[in-house]
């Protein structure tokens, strides 16, 4: 199997660790350094930032749906769909409505962990799933 075809399998493998909520075995295929973009501000380090990322869940049955896999070199490219119930999404309650959104991760792959994640994700489409309302902010000027 080559390197590309290797690093494919392990970005596969992170979700359905993910939909499985094995958090010790992602803990596992990452690096001492690993670091998230684009998700949970002020994330630890490592294996401690995704003990932490899940622990921000709270309670969510979540499962994940690859719809593409591309690679080059160290980085692996993962476009899925995540179906999921939890609890609340950026504090706007849930009441047990199913979401269903895309996200984008884009991983960096070293010596057979992930080191680095990069995450696009509709979360604004999940806030609407949940019935949150989006109403202009005040700009500090009188009309």
């Amino acid at each position: 199997m080559s390197k590309t075809q290797e690093n494919k399998k392990i970005a596969q493998r992170w979700l359905e660790l993910i939909t499985e909520h094995k958090i010790e075995e992602i803990c596992e295929m990452t690096t001492l350094d690993w670091q998230m973009h684009g998700g949970l501000p002020g994330l630890s380090l490592g294996p401690d930032g995704v003990r932490q990322l899940f622990a921000s869940f709270g309670d969510i049955k979540q499962t994940w749906t690859i719809e593409d896999i591309i690679a080059e070199g160290d980085k692996v490219v993962v476009r899925a769909t995540n179906t999921c119930t939890q609890d609340s999404f950026f504090g706007i309650p849930a009441h047990s409505r199913q979401q269903t959104f895309t996200a984008i991760f884009i991983h960096t792959i070293i010596n057979g962990k992930i080191a680095e994640t990069w995450r696009n994700a509709d979360d604004l489409g999940r806030v609407l799933q949940l019935g949150a309302l989006i109403q202009p902010g005040n700009s500090g000027q009188e009309l």
